[in-house]
């Protein structure tokens, strides 16, 4: 959402600038898609063409300021004057790396200009597409490394560099604006949401809308069912929630109005299951391919064991859907809902076929990028056998629309690489996570409420692409240790107490009583004793006590809780722009509409204790399939719990018990307690089932 409210009106007297846009963004697309399959380019030239195309193609599409007459041209000025810039970018560089390199990389006047103009730039790029919060992060991060940071004591002092070294690692290392992060966005974010404009315009989307009325007609609550499962396979294409809801919203929305579903209620809903797209594979916004930047795991294997935690969440949403319209006895039938088969042999063909082919190469060992090329292709050659073939004109559009969707993407990425390369200039993250630790005291249980609250106050001002960013490199180190830190207390308390730690439990411990080897241990003992190993040998004993895949685990973990965690910016005011989209649609209170989408979107919140405390993201779907049977149960309970309400009223009694089951379910507190909830579960729904049936007997 730009800041200064919309993008520009590209039509009437913008017609030439209209016309820039559409074909300047089919050519990006274009050499996006040479670039990934056949184009031969160095990273950083590779990354200052994406970058500036796409600043070029945003200043012109969203404007410094809106207004019309002379206000208007000076905008448009002050538009082309950037856009121009942002294009000789490239030209600077690729004329002049090989000298700037031979002099040493000393700057000459006109490195300052280019480097120092290409922040400039990023920053007031990233003000109109994602608000002004990002910016004054990246400027403080900026001045931390070149001025202020001197000024501070303890962890926190930092000397300072010059300027010129400052703007040289922005621009030129590995951690700057055209380094790691901006390579993931032209090699793998550009080329699926390419593949999702592709879809769209293939008319998949139409698929999406009519599966989901066909599977959801005859469901209680059925409209809202729908906004679930079409807004799942959307999130598949897009993996945006402001694109998932106003695709799918257009339709569900006024559904579940005329289902009896109040507006703000109907827009929380859509908003709620737009939310899912970006956790749910194979694009997760960008997330996926930051995660694996920073955390060096595949991007498949992320993408693999997100697929069930994703329907665990979508299945979540879903029972709030129905908790909410059994309560209100919300029926509606839709009888205009086409058949499930029929849906599925007129336009399924255009969205399975590629999906499929995308699956089947990834799974095969393909890169992610060819595998987003082949599958655009098959969206093209499948196309011609449906009623919306792609003709050259349709084709040029599904380009021109990848581009400018991924335009805001693009630019927050690269400009976000200012922060990233302050963090890493300063050790910032590792202080930050040093802190962490420190207020938490070693509980994991506080140090997820911290991150949990840090990701609500962050998700308030930044959207998620950034939340994640910004939360990761400062405290996915902390929170990854002490996932790993609970997992070398659950194997001491089983007995498995290596040799080493035996010998130094002699010397920090000599009080603590070891058992015999391979003997269950009191958890307590346990825990003392891992405390009593000093910080310096930890990493040794976490090698030492659990298996290399035990510390991915943990990292992935730590990831994917601050990942789902920075979901929340879609449903939390004063940001929530899916909100607001979907708010619109319904014309109702967009305040309103986030909070309803906030309280179906709870399991944002659950399914991270999950991660934290259970190997849900193992590469194992036995385990997660078992994981998932204890967690659903455990969601639908704690819904019910916060509604009042499951099959039928809940007493305050049952409430109060239904919601510890609930959350004893998500939280393991050991097998025992695990059975004791289940059958605490089954016998309150049992209880209240039989009370619905009664009532709606009588």
């Amino acid at each position: 959402m730009a800041a200064n409210g919309r993008r520009r009106d590209l039509r009437g007297e913008d017609s030439a600038v209209a016309r820039v846009v559409f074909l300047g963004g089919a050519a990006l697309s274009l050499f996006h898609l040479w670039l990934n399959t056949f184009g031969v380019l160095s990273e950083l030239r590779a990354s200052v063409i994406h970058f500036a195309g796409f600043a070029a193609l945003g200043a012109l599409a969203w404007p410094a300021w809106q207004g019309g007459g002379a206000r208007g041209v000076a905008a448009l000025m002050v538009d082309v004057a950037i856009a121009l810039f942002a294009l000789a970018l490239p030209f600077y560089l690729f004329l002049g790396e090989d000298a700037f390199y031979a002099r040493s990389s000393r700057f000459l006047w006109y490195d300052w200009v280019f480097t120092a103009g290409a922040c400039l730039v990023a920053l007031e790029l990233m003000r109109r597409t994602t608000g002004i919060v990002v910016p004054i992060l990246c400027v403080l991060g900026f001045t931390y490394v070149t001025l202020w940071g001197a000024w501070l004591g303890g962890l926190f002092r930092f000397p300072g560099l010059s300027l010129e070294i400052t703007l040289f690692r922005v621009f030129y290392s590995d951690d700057g604006m055209l380094g790691n992060v901006a390579q993931i966005s032209w090699n793998l974010v550009s080329m699926f949401i390419i593949f999702g404009a592709f879809l769209q315009v293939s008319g998949a989307d139409r698929f999406v809308i009519d599966i989901g009325r066909a599977l959801a007609a005859r469901m209680e609550g059925g409209p809202g069912f729908v906004a679930v499962i079409a807004s799942a396979l959307s999130g598949t294409i897009s993996g945006s929630a402001v694109a998932n809801v106003t695709s799918t919203g257009a339709v569900t929305i006024p559904l579940m109005i005329r289902a009896g579903f109040k507006p703000h209620f109907a827009a929380g809903v859509e908003t709620a299951a737009s939310t899912g797209g970006g956790i749910l594979p194979p694009i997760m916004g960008a997330g996926a391919f930051i995660m694996a930047s920073f955390t060096g795991i595949p991007y498949l294997t992320i993408a693999a064991v997100s697929a069930i935690p994703a329907l665990v969440y979508f299945a979540g949403v879903a029972m709030g859907v129905r908790i909410h319209a059994r309560r209100h006895n919300l029926r509606f039938i839709d009888h205009d809902a086409p058949p499930v088969w029929q849906t599925v042999r007129r336009r399924g063909l255009a969205f399975l076929v590629p999906f499929a082919l995308l699956l089947w190469l990834l799974f095969d060992g393909i890169g992610p990028a060819y595998a987003a090329g082949a599958a655009t292709a098959a969206v093209v050659v499948v196309s011609w056998v449906t009623d919306t073939p792609m003709t050259p004109r349709r084709i040029v559009e599904a380009l021109a629309l990848g581009a400018r969707s991924m335009a805001p993407t693009a630019v927050l990425l690269v400009g976000i690489g200012i922060l990233i390369s302050a963090v890493a200039t300063t050790g910032l993250g590792n202080v930050f996570s040093l802190m962490v630790e420190k207020w938490a005291a070693g509980n994991l249980a506080l140090a997820l409420l911290l991150i949990a609250l840090a990701s609500l106050v962050l998700g308030a001002a930044l959207p998620v692409t950034a939340s994640y960013v910004v939360l990761a490199t400062l405290s996915a180190p902390a929170l990854s240790d002490m996932i790993l830190g609970e997992a070398v207390r659950a194997a001491f308390a089983d007995g498995k107490i290596p040799d080493l730690v035996r010998a130094l439990a002699m010397l920090v411990a000599p009080t603590v009583v070891l058992p015999a080897p391979g003997t269950a241990w009191n958890a307590a003992d346990a825990a003392t004793l891992f405390a009593a190993i000093p910080p310096e040998m930890r990493r040794q004993v976490v090698e030492a006590t659990l298996s290399p895949q035990a510390a991915t685990l943990a990292l992935l973990s730590a990831h994917m809780i601050i990942f789902w965690l920075s979901q929340d910016s879609n449903v939390t005011p004063p940001v929530c722009i899916p909100a607001y989209a979907a708010a619109a649609i319904a014309r109702a209170s967009p305040v309103a509409s986030a909070m309803v989408a906030w309280r179906l979107a709870k399991s944002l919140y659950f399914i991270p204790l999950i991660f934290a405390y259970q190997p849900f993201l193992a590469q194992d779907v036995l385990i997660q399939l078992a994981i998932a049977a204890f967690a659903l149960p455990g969601i639908y309970a704690l819904s019910a719990a916060f509604e009042g309400y499951a099959e039928a009223p809940l007493s305050w009694v049952e409430r109060i018990a239904f919601g510890a089951a609930g959350f004893v379910l998500i939280v393991p507190f050991g097998q025992l307690a695990n059975w004791v909830a289940i059958a605490v579960f089954a016998l309150i729904f049992g209880v209240n089932l039989m009370r619905a049936r009664r009532s709606a007997a009588a």
